[in-house]
């Protein structure tokens, strides 16, 4: 195989990646804009109140909680002073104990029963809506009186099904793990830049 054929035949796959996450893009604008911008307003009213917001994730979305987690902590892009942020995925010796000496559906269930109030916010972030140890999670911090923002995928999974009033579910509705993530990230990147907003001034009027 020649060089020229490879470079046109990875081209074409590049560029249907790319016309695929712009798809995606558009049809999640076209049903996110409500629910994102109440999601934004419950976790800035968490941490001006003095809560802590915990995410909760696994594999991909277990990084997309730390990164959610990292950019509150450190900054997205203007200076402020830290906010409260804690990724339940990011302590293997915690993650580790709990998965050895009772179920790795328990992992971050126990911490948030361990760690959170009332005030505190979960954010759970599930592609399939469907993950136990998501599930578990949302259900501890419901004993706890406390909210829970879901980031979703697909239709929901019972993870849509156990939220209750109060709680935001932002839902992109496709059905490609990747591409659910991506958009995972960007809308996250939305929140903790109004989250800035809200703290720092500026923006669109």
């Amino acid at each position: 195989m020649s060089i020229p054929l490879i470079s046109s035949v990875v081209g074409k796959h590049i560029h249907a990646h790319f016309a695929e996450a712009q798809a995606v893009a558009q049809s999640t604008l076209a049903v996110v804009e409500f629910p994102l911008s109440q999601a934004a307003e419950v976790m800035t009213q968490c941490v001006l109140g003095g809560g802590k917001i915990f995410a909760c994730g696994n594999g991909g979305s277990a990084t997309d909680a730390q990164h959610f987690a990292a950019e509150m902590i450190g900054r997205l892009e203007r200076e402020r002073p830290g906010l409260p942020a804690i990724a339940l995925s990011a302590d293997t010796a915690v993650l580790t104990s709990i998965g050895n000496d009772y179920a790795f559906d328990a992992v971050f269930a126990r911490q948030v029963q361990a760690l959170m109030q009332g005030n505190d916010v979960l954010l759970v972030l599930t592609t399939s809506g469907a993950s136990p140890s998501v599930l578990e999670a949302i259900r501890a911090a419901h004993e706890r009186d406390a909210r829970v923002v879901a980031f979703t995928g697909r239709n929901g999974g019972e993870a849509r099904r156990l939220l209750r009033a109060g709680d935001v579910e932002v839902n992109v509705p496709h059905t490609r793990t990747m591409r659910i993530q991506e958009m995972h990230r960007l809308l996250l990147h939305i929140v903790c830049d109004w989250i800035d907003i809200s703290l720092l001034g500026g923006g669109d009027e």
